[in-house]
């Protein structure tokens, strides 16, 4: 089996895309493990930032934002 035929091998990155500083994926939209992976971080800042502010105010998050009374 070749190269070209091989559905495992990685396709050809272009020329426009360099990859992250921090890993060798090549930055794509929809489905990827590029952007499962920043998805997870955005979500790990956003729980931790929402257990921050219940800490800190001594208060719920829904409570403290105004959308429960």
């Amino acid at each position: 089996m070749t190269s070209e035929t091989d559905p495992a091998k990685q396709p050809e990155s272009h020329s426009d895309q360099t990859p992250s500083a921090t890993t060798r994926d090549v930055p794509a939209f929809g489905w990827s493990g590029y952007a499962e992976r920043v998805n997870g971080r955005f979500a790990m800042i956003g729980f931790l930032a929402v257990l921050l502010v219940e800490a800190l105010s001594r208060d719920t998050f829904l409570h403290w934002a105004g959308l429960i009374p």
